[in-house]
């Protein structure tokens, strides 16, 4: 077997293009930059001292708070915890007066009969008996409507090699191409084998277990009946308007209604119905090979940016190399339900919601009862979508609802210079969605969502990740993480970054306070980064404290009082002098536009999660990737791998790896978080 040599980023951020490329959008739509630009220019408010602090870069009338009132917003936030110091180090750290318990490691047994985790003998039967790698999105539902007692549904995203198997790494040095003259070092990681890619296999998808609250404290309960785990090998149905269709068939399912697993879940949700929902999202680097010349999915597949091949899995099943299956990828991106009532349940991939690089798929009840799911496809230059059932929630029966994603509307956004939304369906025979254009029914619109958003000019957004309604104030909140390929002609007064590292958040309100509608309006709630630096232009309130500012937003929670939380994902030790975090974040009144530092990850992490109860007693959260990394912090100063860690969070023990895991924080002697 030949070695392969990959850096850090090959294993964490190679399958996500978010973090390199230009994107994979070729139309000229106009992007947020140049919306944000074209409307704000003009404005009086931009003018004169103010245009120069912070403040004032705020693009929205609405969120703009004078420098007085800013001042007045001490005490005024709706957040009262003594927030966490900002900075890096091996460990996680949590708000003064609460406890951070470790719920649940890669590897912990979700069953009776569930193996002891032995991390340097690691077996794919094991894994898939054990809570997977790399959990992101954390949802919780109910037994009998208690905040004590319920499941736990978590997504498995990916797999980190080098942080998970011993052996495989070897440090070596080489010329740095972009440097001449100097050297660098990288990892190089032996080719996998057929044991190691199925290990990676059972590690992906996503785990149901049953937990409960015992004297304040979260337990997992591995008896529980209804404890199931997911993986890239559980068998799933096709179902919606793309099921069965030609795209969808291959020589192992003639029928394009069978599809083995689910992968590089990322965000999810909840259904209001109580099931589980998981989004499929950076699915390119699973795929190898190369299509048949002229083949009719080429460009389809193009617009996704696949195979990339950052998995060695088609190498020892054909289903992943296009060159034998070549239909096979057109079976994945989509969003994935599961009936957690039924652990034998056949997951179902609803097509009606679309097919890209889903980052969630939070949801809410409109005011005449249909559900609204809002969707983001997170790449550079990509679109926002929500998708409006046809049917409407019945709360009464259970069973009526369990197909209600099967018909409805999807729909993407077009943001205009005036502050208004419009939500264009994407429906075939609608606009440009039509047989001259490609597309022969409603299945090849959705098998090619990001095409048809493409030719109704949807706008070009900074990599949309987590989209959270709010069904208190009717606004709905969009984390856009980042967009370093905004070009230099793009800086103006509204919009000075030329490269938008850090990214922003949008605010919707949908007309009337109706998730259902097809207008509204937007605004920038916060454009994120450091507040110290002018250059920067971040609009944080000038309450917010050093340690409260944050960049690279990510997934987001909306609590049961209304109150914004924000992960994020991208702080770097030597770029900002932190990890990433959890962020409270007020959207109203005078402290609108303040955020303070709830919890923080230990180095090389991802915060993810987050989820808080609706009693507001317990908040979870998810760490990710552990120890990827610690090259940029002095601290560690190197390369970090399975033998030489960065953190060994959250065992510390010289004969354990690090571990995602998911963590219960709860208040010292009980209570609501944050109040």
């Amino acid at each position: 077997m030949n070695d392969h040599i990959s850096a850090r980023a090959a294993f964490r951020t190679s399958q996500l293009e978010e973090f390199e490329g230009e994107g994979l959008n070729p139309t000229d739509n106009r992007t947020m930059g140049e919306i944000i630009a074209a409307r704000f220019s003009r404005r009086s408010f931009l003018r004169g001292a103010l245009a120069a602090t912070a403040i004032a870069a705020t693009v929205s009338p609405i969120a703009l708070i004078s420098a007085e009132n800013a001042r007045a917003a001490e005490g005024a936030s709706r957040f009262s915890f003594k927030e966490v110091e900002a900075g890096v180090d091996e460990n996680h750290h949590v708000a003064e007066g609460y406890d951070a318990d470790i719920l649940l490691r890669w590897g912990d047994a979700l069953f009776p009969d569930s193996p002891a985790f032995d991390p340097a003998n690691q077996t794919p039967e094991a894994q898939a008996r054990q809570f997977g790698y790399n959990n992101d999105y954390v949802g919780f539902i109910p037994i009998e409507g208690s905040s004590e007692h319920g499941y736990l549904v978590v997504n498995h995203e990916y797999t980190n090699e080098h942080l998970m198997f011993p052996g495989i790494v070897k440090v070596v040095e080489k010329a740095d191409d972009k440097n001449p003259g100097k050297m660098k070092t990288e990892l190089v990681v032996a080719d996998a084998d057929r044991k190691r890619v199925d290990i990676e296999m059972a590690a992906h998808g996503g785990t149901i277990v049953e937990i409960r609250k015992v004297d304040g404290k979260w337990q997992v309960v591995r008896e529980g009946a209804k404890n199931r785990r997911i993986t890239a090998a559980t068998e799933m149905q096709l179902t919606g308007p793309a099921a069965g269709d030609a795209r969808l068939q291959t020589a192992a399912d003639a029928t394009g209604r069978k599809v083995f697993g689910t992968i590089n879940n990322c965000a999810g949700g909840v259904t209001p119905w109580g099931t589980y929902i998981m989004a499929e999202e950076n699915i390119h680097g699973y795929f190898v090979g190369e299509l048949p010349e002229g083949h009719r999915e080429a460009d389809n597949y193009k617009r996704l940016g696949l195979p990339e091949g950052t998995y060695a899995w088609g190498k020892f099943h054909e289903r992943f190399d296009v060159s034998k299956e070549p239909n096979e990828a057109n079976r994945f991106g989509w969003v994935v339900e599961v009936d957690v009532e039924d652990p034998n349940s056949i997951p179902k991939k609803r097509t009606a919601l679309g097919r890209f690089k889903h980052e969630g798929a939070d949801n809410v009840v409109s005011k005449d009862g249909r559900v609204v799911f809002y969707l983001g496809d997170d790449e550079r230059f990509d679109y926002v979508y929500k998708f409006v059932t046809a049917g409407k929630f019945d709360p009464a029966n259970r069973a009526a609802n369990m197909d209600l994603l099967d018909e409805g509307t999807l729909y993407t956004a077009k943001f205009e210079e005036d502050g208004t939304i419009e939500w264009l369906p994407l429906t075939f025979g609608t606009g440009k969605l039509t047989a001259e254009n490609g597309f022969s029914s409603q299945a090849d619109v959705l098998i090619e969502t990001r095409r048809a958003a493409d030719l109704l000019g949807a706008t070009p957004m900074d990599r949309p990740e987590d989209i959270g309604p709010d069904a208190a104030n009717g606004r709905v909140y969009v984390m856009l993480t980042n967009n370093s390929k905004r070009k230099d002609d793009g800086v103006n007064a509204a919009n000075p970054r030329a490269k938008n590292a850090f990214g922003h958040i949008i605010e919707i309100a949908e007309d009337g306070g109706d998730f259902a509608a097809t207008k509204g309006r937007w605004e920038i709630l916060l454009k994120c980064g450091d507040p110290a630096v002018a250059d920067v232009g971040a609009t944080f309130s000038t309450e917010t404290t050093k340690n409260g500012w944050f960049g690279m937003p990510d997934n987001c929670a909306i609590d049961t009082e209304g109150r914004l939380w924000v992960s994020t994902d991208g702080n770097s030790p030597k770029a900002t002098g932190r990890t990433d975090g959890l962020f409270a974040v007020d959207t109203e009144g005078a402290a609108r536009g303040t955020s303070k530092l709830f919890f923080r990850v230990p180095v090389g992490a991802e915060m993810c999660g987050p989820l808080l109860l609706p009693d507001m007693q317990t908040a979870f959260v998810a760490v990710q990737h552990p120890g990827d990394g610690g090259e940029d912090w002095e601290g560690f100063g190197r390369l970090s791998y399975y033998e030489d860690l960065s953190t060994r969070w959250p065992d510390f023990k010289p004969d354990m790896p690090v571990r995602p895991s998911v963590l219960a924080v709860t208040r010292q002697g009980g209570g609501k978080i944050g109040v």
